[in-house]
């Protein structure tokens, strides 16, 4: 069901270290319990993109959160500035963002027409991080969108300087759907295929979905990555997917 009436705004919420930290918001307007999306967004920051897509999360029924992951760094720059002082910074800190998932899933949560479950969805480097969620919060869904370094290190001289987490997958607690371009280098075919037989290993609950003609940022319809049939294809899987785990 879509919605028509919804509420967007920024509020603040307490994330890692109780700091307060800025976040972007929109929820249906009528009553009723729903499941709760955490959207994480790329390495190019909390920009108007990314609000789009919590805006989109609204109209198709779910309370939708995105917190500003560089909230500390720049605090009310410009997405491009903020963006450009995170990747000087190798990118933010896994505990810090844990700490600020955690705190976006529980202001869900504290939502009167919250059902109590709880999904995250992440893009780019938020594709990693939303791997890192279903390790490490108590949520019901999570969607990788071409999570770079998930499997693999990054090189020298990358933007993003994290810590591959594959060795981790005994602990993934969620259902995860992935996201692939087989034209992206970040993660390769060849990393998915690794994170997808170590899924199969240890018998986690995931889906995978590769998608040919497509690269790295294919749901940027904003971009010349945009791959329209692939990644509207892409979001009825969400749908799906947020359908079946975080319905009631």
């Amino acid at each position: 069901m879509r919605h028509d009436t919804v509420l967007a705004e920024t509020v603040g919420i307490r994330g890692a270290d109780d700091d307060e930290i800025e976040a972007y918001t929109a929820r249906p307007l009528d009553g009723g319990g729903r499941g709760g999306v955490v959207v994480i967004h790329h390495m190019p920051g909390y920009d108007w993109s990314t609000k789009e897509i919590v805006r989109r999360f609204a109209v198709w029924g779910y309370n939708a959160i995105c917190t500003n992951l560089y909230s500390r760094e720049a605090p009310g720059a410009d997405p491009d500035d903020a963006a450009a002082t995170a990747r000087a910074q190798g990118g933010v800190p896994d505990a810090r963002f844990v700490g600020d998932a955690a705190g976006a899933a529980r202001w869900l949560r504290s939502l009167p027409t919250s059902n109590g479950k709880v999904g995250t969805i992440g893009f780019c480097s938020g594709g990693r991080q939303a791997f890192l969620s279903a390790l490490e919060l108590d949520v019901q869904a999570a969607v990788d969108c071409y999570g770079a370094f998930v499997v693999g290190t990054p090189p020298e001289g990358f933007p993003l300087q994290v810590q591959p987490l594959a060795d981790r997958t005994t602990e993934l607690r969620a259902p995860l759907l992935g996201l692939f371009g087989n034209d992206d280098s970040y993660p390769s075919p060849e990393q998915v295929d690794e994170l997808e037989k170590l899924l199969q290993t240890h018998g986690k609950d995931y889906e995978f979905h590769r998608y040919d003609g497509a690269g790295h940022g294919f749901f940027y319809w904003h971009r010349p990555l945009y791959r329209p049939e692939q990644c509207m294809d892409a979001w009825n899987k969400i749908w799906a997917f947020y359908g079946k785990h975080l319905a009631k």
